[in-house]
């Protein structure tokens, strides 16, 4: 039956049964066997380089052994020069397998460390051997040849697992920031629709005022429209009259000798003329005293002018 299954679907088996803790476990796995291998590597280069320190060391200490020899060997009083500089080599020697020496105790103790760290790695191996038979025994479920064959499928399903996690946060950022930005644009939008309602009512209240000046100002075209009509009907009504007179007095319209219908001017005057020349000739026929009376009476009702003041 298991012999069938592929080694994606075994995996995927596997992960499911052993649960989120156990991937995490697995993973923590494979970074202490990479751990370690750096671990066991960094350890050699240290102790060869510890034994070649120790080496050097034995060398230095043979050298300086030599120079005092030799320095005790030479004659004090016939050859000072010679041993100031070995004196000064020697020194120097001493100085530098001090420098050593120092090097070596710090490597001492970084191996001390790596050595502490490595009981510490092995210890936690030992610890999680338990998963490390479970991955043997899944291995003989699946396809895969061998336990590092395993190791590798299952390092790519957890880099996909982390890929997978990382787009999803990028995902959630994202999603995060384009619902800062609906809301902002939502408040802005808010914003500008309130100012838009201001400005509505506003200009709702300039409306309300202009048509109510307007109707002002029909109803008063209105009054002028009226009175102009009852002047234009009183001023024909006056023309008219003025027609009659002139027509009763014997004036003519129209020909060469008449007054146009419109000429209203002409027609008082000729009006006026007629009434005078009618005076004139009721005065002629009338006594001498009756007419000297109607003199005064003109006079008396006459009013003085500027001059006779």
């Amino acid at each position: 039956m298991f012999s069938q299954l592929t080694p994606e679907e075994s995996a995927s088996r596997m992960w499911t049964a052993a649960g989120r803790d156990s991937s995490c476990v697995l993973l923590e796995i494979l970074a202490l066997q990479r751990e370690e291998k750096k671990l066991k590597a960094k350890y050699e280069e240290s102790k060869q380089v510890l034994e070649s320190m120790q080496q050097r060391e034995e060398d230095l200490h043979k050298n300086i052994k030599e120079i005092q020899d030799l320095h005790l060997s030479f004659d004090m009083y016939h050859k000072d020069e010679e041993a100031n500089r070995v004196i000064e080599k020697a020194e120097q020697e001493r100085k530098r397998v001090l420098q050593k020496e120092a090097e070596i105790g710090r490597l001492k103790e970084q191996f001390a460390k790596l050595t502490e760290e490595k009981q510490e790695l092995e210890h936690q191996v030992k610890r999680h051997s338990v998963y490390r038979d479970l991955m043997e025994q899944l291995l003989k479920i699946t396809k895969f040849e061998d336990v590092a064959a395993l190791t590798d499928h299952l390092e790519s399903l957890l880099h996909f697992r982390c890929q997978l996690s990382e787009r999803e946060s990028k995902a959630q950022e994202q999603a995060d920031e384009q619902r800062k930005a609906l809301l902002t644009l939502e408040q802005q939008h808010n914003l500008l629709l309130l100012q838009r309602n201001n400005q509505l009512s506003q200009l709702q209240t300039e409306l309300e005022k202009t048509r109510s000046e307007g109707l002002i100002w029909e109803k008063k075209w209105n009054n002028i429209q009226e009175t102009a009509t009852k002047k234009t009907l009183k001023l024909g009504q006056i023309k008219m009259s003025i027609l009659n007179l002139y027509e009763m007095t014997g004036g003519q319209i129209g020909g060469e000798e008449g007054v146009d219908v419109n000429d209203t001017e002409k027609q008082l005057e000729q009006v006026k003329q007629f009434f005078e020349d009618q005076t004139d000739i009721v005065q002629q026929y009338q006594p001498h005293s009756q007419r000297r009376n109607n003199d005064q009476g003109k006079r008396k009702s006459k009013k003085p002018t500027n001059k006779e003041m």
